[in-house]
This record gives structure tokens, C-alpha cells and sequence, in this order.
């Protein structure tokens, strides 16, 4: 079997260099008359050379149908020990691939699919087959045809072959042929005769076969969704000013980059936190994308510890200024404002009861604003921070005793809502 594939691939080497035309419309029929050989898979037998023939009808579109059969001899088939006759009649359904590719003259490929019955001895059964073959044409009418294809027969023991085949192939039908001032007319005067113009009513171009390319894109305008503005071929000859993949004409934002997924816009991104809105779990404040787009705040335990700074900060006797030992509380606060900088504080002060209530709120004012400027001086944003002061008026503890006065004289920081 080895010798028949080396002889099949030789012949289809010989076969591609012809020179004329492929079976269309103009001459329907074809009728094929040749030879063809089996191999089968798994099985003993010597090769032997049957004859074959087949007739076809083109249909339109590149399809045809064939009616084919074939005549040969298996040796010793299932392992009996007598040869047998092996005839196939298949109906076929033919695709030419010159219509998928363009036509290339005299070099006509082509796929086929089909069934049939199929007879090995007195025993017979239906067949699947599906191959490749060429046909290479050498004037309008007369040619080489060359086809390879898998079999497989349904008999009492089933099996799978190939089949090779060659032979001469006549197509005929067609109507009369076509004068020649009618074959050399040309109605759009584009230099592309009708017979061979696709667009022969509109004047084009030689290379897109006589059809016009109104836009000079390099797209004929049959396959331009855009015809009358310059595009890219990607996109079917339609423009895309932001080149984000989406053409203009689909594009609700065409100057803007944007996912497809989006209709060419970008994704909102109300807070400008660079988490879009579709994920943001915080829409309208600022975060990072690792927290879903909402801010990193503090913890109650994060909240406490600060207070109980914030109730350590000391000023000098009837001042606002610090004591030098403030400063060890002031900078583990500082700190903790730098570990959350989404988050937006407000410093409370406050004062024991000694002066009157408004001396106490002027003073606890200034203390207030002397703990922000501290903050602000050491990096603090200070957008971040509000300051109140409530004077005597808000006492945690008793204002009878020298202990309960220094717990009311206090900072307190509280997270803004």
C-alpha cells in the first residue's frame, strides 16, 4: 500500500501544474471515469487496481452532488480463506473550495461527505465516507482527477478503509458560449469586463474584481460596514479615533478609551480612587482597592489607644503650650494618623472647672488648635482635621477633687463621620 499513497502524492504534484478552469454554473455536469484503489486497516490483503466512475450535478454555491461507484477485489476478507468482490455506490456531497478562497483557474480542490451501499461477497451494508480530491482542468471542459478518502462499511464485521482513485473527468451543460463583444463589454468602464466584473453596474477596482473601494481603505465597499469614511480592516473598514478596539459607530464614548464590555466608555469611578463603581463598595469616598474602594478606618482598639494619649497631653499652667513630656504622646499619635490616611479625625479639648465657663472655652479652644498644629507641622493633611472645644461643660469625673480635675483636663480625638 505503501507504493499507491507515494504514487496518489506524486499524481497530485503532477496534477497542480495545469493551466485553465473549475467547474461552475457555465458547465453543470461532470462526469468522471478512472480507476481507484483500498487499503484496509488491519487486514491482509494485496492491492488491487478496480475501476470507478462517478457523475455530478453542481448545484450553486460551490456545492455539487456526486453519484460515484467503485469496483474492486479484497483478499481473504475476516480471515476467510476465499477472496470476494468489493463494490461501493455512494452519494456524495461535494464542496468546492475555490468558493471559500477565490478561483484559481485550473486548480479546483474540493471536500466531500457521504454514504452509500456498500457489498463485499453476498454480504452488504451501509458506508460512511469523507475525503479531499482535486480537480486540474486542463481547457473548459477536460481534466485530472485525483481523490483520497476514509471509508468505513457496516457488514456483518465491520471495517475502515481508504480508497485512492484517479482518472479523466469531462464537464459539459453549459449554455452556449458568449460572444466575444459581449465577453469584452465593460457597462461601468472601469477596465474589468462584465464577465468578470462582481460590482460591473458601479466602476472599481481591478484588484477587488471591478468593485469599488469608495473610501481607499484597502475594503471593497460590499464588505465595508463603513464604506464612506477610512477604517481599519479589524474592524470591517469602520474607524476607531481611540483605538480601544470598539468602532466608532458602536462606540458611546468614541474619543475616550474604553472596554468593549463598556460600550467603548470607561468604567465610573465616582470617587476617582481608581476602583470603579461597578466594584466600589464605598461609591462616594475615597479607598483603596485592596479594602473594595472604601477607606482603611481605625478600629475601637485603634480609638482607645489614641484617647489614652489624647488624656496624657499636657500644657503648662493656664497655657496652651506643651509640656516637654507631651511630646513622648504626641508622637506614637502622629503615627497612628499616618497608618490610616483615609480616615478624618476630630480633637476634642477640654477643661477642669477652675475660671469661668468662658475663660474654659476660650482655653480649651486654643489647646484644641495647639494639638492640630502639631499634627499639621509633623505631615498630618490637615483637611483631615477639625478641632472642638466644650470648656468645663463636659466633665468626666468630679471637679470636687485634684484628681478628677486632671482627668477633665483632656484631648479627646474621634473619628469624623
Amino acid at each position: 500500500m505503501k507504493q499507491v499513497k507515494i504514487a496518489f502524492m506524486a499524481l497530485l504534484l503532477i496534477v497542480s501544474y495545469g493551466t485553465t478552469n473549475a467547474q461552475d454554473t457555465q458547465n453543470p455536469w461532470l462526469l468522471t471515469f478512472g480507476a481507484n484503489a483500498i487499503d484496509v486497516k488491519g487486514g491482509d490483503s494485496d492491492i488491487t487496481i478496480g475501476p470507478k466512475m462517478s457523475l455530478g450535478r453542481y448545484l450553486g454555491k460551490g456545492f455539487s452532488l456526486e453519484l460515484a461507484g467503485a469496483v474492486n477485489e479484497i483478499s481473504r476478507p475476516w480471515g476467510t480463506g476465499a477472496d470476494a468482490t468489493f463494490v461501493g455506490i455512494d452519494l456524495n456531497a461535494k464542496y468546492a473550495l475555490n468558493n471559500a478562497f477565490g478561483k484559481s483557474g485550473w486548480f479546483d480542490p474540493f471536500l466531500y461527505v457521504g454514504g452509500g451501499e456498500n457489498w463485499v461477497g453476498a454480504e452488504n451494508g451501509l458506508g460512511f465516507n469523507a475525503g479531499a480530491g482535486i480537480n486540474a482542468w486542463f481547457n473548459d471542459h477536460v481534466g485530472i482527477n485525483v481523490t483520497g478518502g476514509y471509508k468505513k462499511v457496516n457488514t456483518p464485521t465491520d471495517f475502515e478503509m481508504m480508497q485512492y482513485s484517479a482518472g479523466l473527468t469531462w464537464k459539459f451543460g453549459g449554455a452556449k458560449a458568449k460572444d466575444v463583444s459581449e465577453e469584452l463589454s465593460d457597462k461601468d468602464g472601469d477596465g474589468v469586463a462584465d464577465c468578470r466584473d462582481e460590482c460591473p453596474d458601479v466602476a472599481g477596482l481591478a484588484m477587488f474584481h471591478g468593485c469599488p473601494d469608495t473610501d481607499g481603505d484597502g475594503i471593497p465597499d460590499k464588505m465595508d460596514k463603513c464604506p464612506d469614511v477610512f477604517g481599519l480592516k479589524i474592524l470591517q473598514g469602520c474607524p476607531d479615533r481611540d483605538g480601544d478596539g470598539t468602532a466608532d459607530k458602536d462606540d458611546a464614548c468614541p474619543d475616550v478609551f474604553g472596554p468593549k464590555t463598556n460600550a467603548g466608555c470607561p468604567f465610573k469611578d465616582t470617587d476617582g480612587d481608581g476602583v470603579i463603581d461597578l466594584i466600589d463598595r464605598c461609591v462616594t469616598v475615597k479607598g483603596p482597592a485592596s479594602n473594595y474602594g472604601c477607606p482603611v478606618l481605625p478600629t475601637v482598639e485603634i480609638m482607645n489607644e489614641l484617647n489614652q494619649y489624647g488624656r496624657t497631653i499636657l500644657f503648662d499652667y493656664d497655657k496652651w503650650s506643651f509640656k516637654k513630656e507631651s511630646y513622648a504622646t504626641l508622637e506614637p499619635m502622629t503615627t497612628i494618623f499616618k497608618e490610616y490616611p483615609d480616615a478624618d479625625f476630630i480633637i476634642e479639648g477640654h477643661t477642669d472647672s477652675d475660671g469661668s465657663d468662658a475663660y474654659n472655652q476660650v482655653l480649651s479652644e486654643k489647646r484644641a488648635n495647639a494639638v492640630r498644629d502639631y499634627f499639621v507641622t509633623n505631615g498630618i493633611n490637615p483637611n483631615r482635621l477639625t478641632t472642638k472645644a466644650f470648656g468645663e461643660s463636659r466633665p468626666v469625673d468630679t471637679n470636687a477633687t485634684a484628681a478628677g480635675k486632671a482627668n477633665n483636663r483632656r484631648t479627646e480625638v474621634k473619628l469624623a463621620e
